[in-house]
């Protein structure tokens, strides 16, 4: 589309699209990404121990001031409290503002640069992105921030819970190319030979050692059924490797459950608030129940947080009816977010387990249980991402997302900066035992003996 549509009124009403509650450490989700990231997934998202989202608002293009957070299929209540808090109704035009006094000094700045610059000029389109880049980045908060098209189509598409791609976790290698963390079990990656440390430093035969990781994730990923050449530099191999991957559909897992062994204590990781994840938190939960489980472990440990309504009907799943969440705009407006009543697991003993990695969403569905005595918390102090979002979809398929409220607990705590403390500390050392784990250790010692 062009940068700057003929018809300027034809999209002042564009709002955002959907509440997503992310924190801010960085996940790109390449199949994430949550803000300042160094960790994504080629295709699918980024590690789940890396990363901490950011939170947004938006409602679709057209002027619809609907926001599906207020949808009730999404199983729980919205009760703004006073007018006007609904996040996202209030949509700028665009219209240039005549009252901007140094606006002119840009178009001088804009000018001398495209007339005098000695070297070659990134595309026009470029710069635009980075000046509006520069509009966010001078406002010092890491949340407010532009998307390009690129990026929010990828973004989008990997908080849907699927992606087309080879099935990789990613990071940027230190000297340039693609390192592989880990890989989907049964992927496509894995099933062509790639595996965890190897480095990807061409793609399809192109240099990809001096591109940002999102550039070359780009070029990894691709629509499910076609093949891609990955050439790899392999430690103790004294040549590069080409490997031909042939990509697929990837589901991202949300939810990963089990009985653990020689207990009756149900295990279940939620790696995210993706937009399933209430239905397969329920799935699992159902099949533990089944299997004899009479109480339960929830990990949110390094879970970034993902969309606001999944944040209240998990807790749903849980809790009584009543407020899950608290948030308050620049103006003081309120609005309270209310579960509808307890479902599957309102019953069920529980342990919480949180830490720095726990962001956003986690640290609404954690402080809502603490607040109700609903669970115990045990870990580390969570992340500290209290901030909302308000994601505004752009005329090209670019987004920017403001930041226009702070959220609560149900008992009207602060969150934003502060996180959200555990019942139960307990600290994990650096040089630790990786195949030991002392909090699910202590959790499973709480459930077990009560104390």
């Amino acid at each position: 589309m062009d940068m700057q549509p003929e018809d300027k009124s034809a999209n002042r009403g564009q709002s955002p699209l959907r509440l997503i509650i992310m924190g801010g450490l960085g996940l790109l989700l390449v199949g994430l990404i949550f803000i300042a990231g160094l960790a994504f997934g080629l295709g699918i998202g980024a590690l789940r121990q890396a990363a901490v989202p950011d939170e947004n608002v938006s409602t679709q293009g057209g002027g619809s001031s609907d926001a599906v957070d207020a949808d009730e299929s999404s199983g729980f209540n919205l009760n703004p409290l006073l007018p006007g808090s609904e996040g996202g109704n209030d949509a700028p035009s665009n219209e240039v503002p005549e009252d901007v006094d140094n606006f002119d000094i840009f178009w001088e700045a804009w000018n001398q640069i495209e007339d005098r610059y000695y070297y070659d000029l990134p595309d026009e389109q470029d710069r635009v992105y980075g000046a509006i880049q520069g509009l966010t980045d001078s406002l010092d908060d890491p949340y407010t921030r532009f998307i390009d098209p690129e990026r929010t189509q990828i973004e989008m598409e990997d908080m849907s819970g699927e992606f087309e791609g080879i099935g990789a976790y990613v990071e940027e290698a230190p000297q340039g190319g693609v390192f592989i963390l880990s890989l989907f079990d049964g992927g496509p990656a894995e099933q062509a030979g790639v595996e965890a440390e190897d480095i990807v430093v061409a793609v399809d035969g192109e240099d990809i050692t001096d591109l940002i990781l999102d550039q070359a994730i780009l070029l990894i990923r691709g629509p499910a059924g076609s093949d891609v050449t990955l050439t790899i530099f392999r430690e103790g191999e004294t040549e590069l490797i080409d490997i031909i991957v042939t990509r697929g559909r990837i589901e991202i897992p949300t939810v990963e459950y089990e009985l653990l062994e020689g207990t009756d204590i149900g295990y279940i990781a939620l790696t995210r608030f993706d937009s399933s994840a209430t239905d397969r938190l329920n799935e699992a939960l159902s099949d533990l129940i089944d299997q004899g489980a009479n109480s339960l472990v929830l990990d949110l440990r390094g879970n970034p947080g993902g969309f606001l309504d999944q944040a209240v009907s998990v807790a749903d799943v849980f809790l009584p009816s009543g407020v899950v969440l608290i948030q308050r705009d620049v103006d003081g407006n309120q609005r309270d977010y209310e579960g509808r009543n307890g479902q599957l697991g309102e019953d069920i003993p529980m342990v919480v387990l949180i830490n720095g990695g726990s962001a956003s969403a986690s640290e609404i569905f954690a402080a809502a249980m603490r607040d109700y005595e609903r669970a115990t918390l045990i870990g580390t102090t969570t992340f500290g991402k209290g901030s909302v979002q308000t994601l505004y979809s752009l005329s090209d398929g670019s987004q920017l997302r403001v930041t226009t409220a702070n959220f609560y607990s149900p008992n009207d705590i602060e969150i934003n900066e502060v996180g959200v403390e555990p019942d139960i500390e307990v600290e994990i050392p650096d040089d630790a035992d990786p195949e030991a784990d002392p909090q699910l250790d202590r959790a499973i010692e709480f459930l077990q003996t009560g104390q």
